[in-house]
């Protein structure tokens, strides 16, 4: 604008796919010509991570400024790093990935960002706990920016029972950032003419929050309802729980005697209960009251992860189940008569079809390299149809053989293998058996997920098998995380090589 000293105003709004932001920036830019503003609104798709972020920038220039210089304005097309007045990001990382690029800077920027996470990829196929930390993105925010607007915008936009646009919005206008003034903002809303109401009542939630207005102090809770009454033939294995194992082990002994009834039936539940008794007395015989009963309580939790391993028939029940439908309703804000459609995509190889046939004929199956053409592709199944969910909720039937089927087969005799090992262990070396027992969290998923994991830990049993003396306890602790680094096991090669 030659030499004028008046600068547009840049914002940039930070979303991921689903959430609004394409509406947002609508909304921003109508309410922008509404006060006065010439605005040029750009946006460059991305399929970096989640459902693909989105950053929609705008720049907005006063119409009194052009017509009075008679000159258009020159606006840039994408955010300059050290040139936004104000980043709107719908998720905590969105808001770090700001911060990451510059876009955020101490001398300028007003930074307004949810606190909620929303998993990216990377985090999510990680072998072991791979969230990035949400506290070192809370400190970059505060020191990089002028002004660090943070709230939980998903929990704001669920109480008012909108979606979480019309808080970013909100947010907005009451960050006080834009010379524009609500009565603008609510009005670009009325002009909309959608779930008005609903959006009305949820940008004033947003806008009370950036304002720093807390809500509402909540009602008082009602007394807790008595937990429901456990089945009668549950009874007896709960009271095992009280009568065998050691306090510090029953809370999660009684979460694994859950898990393995849901998963197989109670016969399956006592098998469990069996296997922790007997590892209660390798506890006690080792001193493990002195160690506060850590290998009992590791064991309760890993030995019932273990033994409810994710096969066919589970895959199958979990993904019909009607809990799974109502999460997907309540994640994607569907109303009472909306239909939902839930596409699921599967890809059973012929290792997973032979693991589920009956032991011998599953062997003879995975032999015969000709039956894998019928299966080299993946296959979308439509669990909201009715031919969809039939066809899974069959298979899912088929756990009443499956003490029968080549996987069970595998699993179980892995799964004593360990366990006689670690009892080796805790008799000379109670530390050594801890660590052991947590290898389990290798072994996870199914398919090739699971095909990696239980590899790494087969090379971790054949490292430890016969193995003893001080320091034992530290190299499996350092094979384990060896092999949560990468997938491949390149890393858990390298630390096995350095001991050879």
């Amino acid at each position: 604008m030659g030499s004028s000293k008046t600068r547009p105003i840049n914002i940039a709004i930070m979303a991921l796919g689903g959430q609004g932001g394409g509406v947002m920036a609508d909304w921003t830019v109508r309410a922008a010509e509404l006060a006065g503003f010439r605005a040029q609104y750009t946006s460059v798709q991305g399929v970096a991570q989640r459902t693909g972020a989105t950053i929609y920038y705008i720049e907005l220039f006063p119409e009194a400024e052009i017509a009075a210089r008679g000159k258009e304005p020159v606006l840039a097309l994408m955010p300059v790093p050290g040139d936004v007045d104000v980043v709107v990001a719908s998720e905590l990382m969105e808001a770090g990935r700001a911060v990451m690029r510059g876009f955020v800077t101490p001398e300028r920027t007003t930074l307004i960002g949810s606190t909620h996470r929303v998993f990216a990829i990377a985090e999510k196929i990680a072998m072991a706990d791979g969230r990035a930390d949400a506290g070192a993105v809370h400190e970059a925010a505060q020191a990089r920016a002028k002004r660090w607007i943070g709230f939980d915008m998903e929990a704001t936009a669920r109480e008012g029972d909108s979606v979480i646009s019309a808080v970013m919005f909100g947010a907005l206008a009451g960050s006080g950032a834009l010379p524009i003034p609500r009565d603008v903002f609510e009005a670009v809303i009325r002009e909309s003419g959608k779930a008005v109401a609903a959006n009305l009542a949820t940008f004033a939630l947003g806008f009370d929050r950036a304002c720093g207005i807390a809500p509402p102090a909540a009602p008082a809770m009602p007394a807790a309802a008595t937990a429901p009454e456990a089945p009668a033939a549950v009874k007896p294995l709960l009271a095992r729980i009280e009568a065998e194992l050691p306090f510090i082990a029953r809370e999660f002994a009684t979460e694994g005697l859950r898990r393995t009834i849901d998963f197989q039936d109670l016969t399956y539940g006592a098998l469990y209960l069996d296997r922790l008794q007997q590892a209660a007395d390798w506890d006690a015989a080792a001193g493990g009251s002195a160690r506060r009963h850590e290998l009992i309580r590791e064991l309760a939790r890993h030995l019932a992860l273990w033994m409810t391993f994710d096969d066919t028939f589970r895959v199958a029940d979990l993904k019909t189940r009607s809990s799974r439908f109502e999460r997907f309703r309540h994640e994607v804000n569907a109303a009472p008569d909306q239909i939902v459609a839930v596409t699921e995509f599967m890809h059973p190889r012929l290792k997973e079809v032979a693991d589920s046939l009956p032991a011998g004929l599953g062997r003879w199956a995975a032999r015969q390299a000709w039956l894998g053409r019928w299966f080299a592709k993946g296959r979308k199944v439509q669990t909201s149809s009715l031919r969809g969910f039939l066809m899974l909720s069959l298979l899912a039937t088929g756990r009443r053989w499956r003490r029968s089927t080549l996987r069970f087969s595998h699993e179980n005799a892995a799964i004593e293998a360990w366990l006689e090992r670690a009892r080796q262990l805790a008799a000379s070396d109670y530390a050594a058996a801890v660590e052991l027992v947590r290898c389990q969290k290798l072994i996870r998923g199914y398919g090739e997920t699971n095909e990696r994991g239980a590899r790494n830990f087969a090379r971790i049993m054949a490292a430890v098998n016969g193995a003893s003396g001080a320091g034992l306890a530290a190299r499996i602790k350092r094979l384990r995380d060896a092999a949560l680094a990468d997938e491949k096991g390149e890393k858990l090669a390298e630390v096995l090589a350095e001991a050879a």
